[in-house]
This record gives C-alpha cells, sequence and structure tokens, in this order.
C-alpha cells in the first residue's frame, strides 16, 4: 500500500490527501477485478460495522451491506428509532459505547456536526455516509467511474447542474484534490457554502484545479467531459418542492443541453432520480450515460473504504 489509512475516519474528501484518494480508487480497481473473477477475498474476517441511519436509503444501505459481506465482515444495521442517539444520551456517549462493541462505524444522518462528534469521541474509523453537508463516499465512487471512463481525473472538466447541496459540495471537494476543473451551475439563492467553496479553492491551488460558481447551464456545459445532476429537492426539504421546481427549470439535463458539451461526454446522476425533472428519460437511459456503473462502484469503492480503514 502506497499509504496507510487504518484507523482513519472518511468524514470529508477534503480530509484526505490526494495520495489517500488515490489509494482509495487503486483498491476499488482491485476489489472490482476480484468481484468479477469470483474470487473470494475475506480481509474483515470477524470485524463488525455498525450503520447508523437517520435517513432512508437504497444504496448506501445495500452497497455497505452487502459489501461488508464480501469482505468477510458483519454489517449491523441500526435505525435511529432503535438507538438512544440524541434521545437522552448524548452522542460522546454512544460513540464510547459503541467503540467497545464494533470495529467501525458508517452513518448517514442530516447534522454534519453528528458525524464530526462520533469521531471525535469515538475510538473506531467513522465513515461518512452522508450529511446535509456532505457526501464523500458518492464522490469517492464518482471519481473512480470517472477514472474508468476517461483513463484520468487530471484535466477533466466535469459541469454539475443543480442545487449546490451536499453533493455540489463534495464534488468540489474531490474535483480540486485531483486536479479537476469543476463548475457548480445554480440558480441564485441556491448556490454552494461559501466556506466549501473557499476550502475546495485552496486545494485546486495546490493540484492545478479550478472550482467555478456561476448561474447559466448553456455555459457551464461548454467543453465538459462529464455533466452531472441531482434531484432538486433534496430529503428533509419536501416543503420547498413548488419552489424549487419553479427555480430549477432552466437547469434539466436534456438532449438541447448535452448537444452544448463535448461530443464524447457523459452523464452522471447519483440517484434516485426525479425523471422529467432534474434529467429526461432520454438522457438517463441513453448511450452518454453511466448512471447505473457509478451506482455499481459505490460497491467496489465502499469495500476499497472498509478494507482500507478497518
Amino acid at each position: 500500500m502506497a499509504v496507510d489509512m487504518k484507523g482513519k475516519d472518511v468524514i470529508s474528501i477534503h480530509d484526505l490527501s490526494r495520495e489517500e484518494v488515490e489509494q482509495v480508487i487503486d483498491t476499488a480497481h482491485i476489489l472490482k477485478m476480484k468481484n468479477k473473477l469470483g474470487e473470494i477475498y475475506h480481509p474483515l474476517q470477524g470485524k463488525t460495522l455498525g450503520m447508523i441511519f437517520q435517513k432512508s436509503s437504497t444504496r448506501t444501505r445495500v452497497s455497505f451491506e452487502v459489501g461488508m459481506w464480501q469482505l468477510g465482515g458483519y454489517a449491523l444495521f441500526l435505525s435511529a428509532n432503535d438507538m438512544q442517539l440524541k434521545r437522552g444520551e448524548t452522542i460522546a456517549d454512544t460513540a464510547r459505547n459503541l467503540s467497545r462493541y464494533l470495529d467501525g462505524i458508517m452513518i448517514r444522518t442530516f447534522d454534519h456536526q453528528d458525524v464530526v462528534d462520533l469521531a471525535q469521541y469515538g475510538s473506531i474509523p467513522v465513515i461518512n455516509g452522508l450529511t446535509d453537508l456532505l457526501h464523500p463516499c458518492q464522490v469517492l465512487a464518482d471519481l473512480f467511474t470517472i477514472s474508468e471512463k476517461k483513463g484520468r481525473l487530471e484535466g477533466i472538466k466535469l459541469a454539475y447542474i443543480g442545487d449546490g447541496n451536499n453533493m455540489a459540495h463534495s464534488l468540489m471537494f474531490g474535483g480540486a484534490k485531483m486536479g479537476m476543473h469543476v463548475v457548480i451551475c445554480s440558480p441564485s439563492g441556491f448556490e454552494p457554502d461559501p466556506e466549501v467553496i473557499r476550502l475546495s479553492r485552496l486545494d485546486a491551488a495546490k493540484s492545478g484545479a479550478s472550482i467555478n460558481v456561476q448561474d447559466d447551464p448553456a455555459e457551464a456545459v461548454k467543453g465538459a467531459d462529464i455533466i452531472y445532476t441531482d434531484v432538486w429537492t433534496s430529503m428533509g426539504m419536501e416543503k420547498e418542492y413548488e419552489e424549487r421546481l419553479k427555480s430549477f427549470q432552466r437547469y434539466q439535463v436534456n438532449g438541447a443541453l448535452l448537444e452544448k458539451a463535448r461530443e464524447d461526454v457523459l452523464v452522471m446522476h447519483c440517484l434516485p432520480a426525479h425523471r422529467g425533472e432534474e434529467i429526461t428519460d432520454d438522457v438517463i437511459d441513453g448511450t452518454r450515460s453511466i448512471v447505473f456503473d457509478q451506482a455499481e462502484n459505490r460497491l467496489h469503492v465502499q469495500k476499497a473504504i472498509l478494507a482500507l480503514v478497518i
């Protein structure tokens, strides 16, 4: 291994070195090949991952649970309804208790500070499965997918069209770390967090990447190798649905928008997709879409993370 990541928390890509991101991608490639060849590989025999879910999930739960099993370990599903987390017991006490039982924790929740606190007070690796601020595991899988499809990351232009949300934040951190050119295109009032922009530009200055934020989709996708989108209304924002539907009308990824990008542009979406809103059926099901390859790679990258940190 190029770098030793044993015991490391995975909370934000900004906290990882470029070498650590590369290590995750390289390990994912090896584990994917072993999986396709039917090789049994059990580096986590006898290890247990606690999976805390305060947000519902399809891909995160299935990929982590299956991944842990394929690595020889056991994944324990912990619903927020079944735990005392923040219902009389502090995050600190929960972290100290779980550290006595488990070898790692994956948490999918609303408040980013909950993940930070779990890592601070626990003595085992904590993996951020999603917060309202960041979605690092998804973007590590996205970086792996882009490297598979394009053969490189450095110099790739990725145009993200949509809400300046947790996906936009982690794409900025991931792209900045790996020398990519990331354009976040959001309507006024829905731009990414200014502190995330600032931190990602610090990383970009070291890697030769660029981070830009603008509001014109047609301009944003010019020269793009990748067009990326996400739902306009994330979990917990359902009351804003009608307002957001109006604000994002110009931000649909459709055939007309693809024509303004490179001829070999590829389309990505972290899923679930609200078809007919942020993306059209002909695009997500079309020849330029790598959405379901991207979804599969959640399994391989999360296995890499688990094998590296536990």
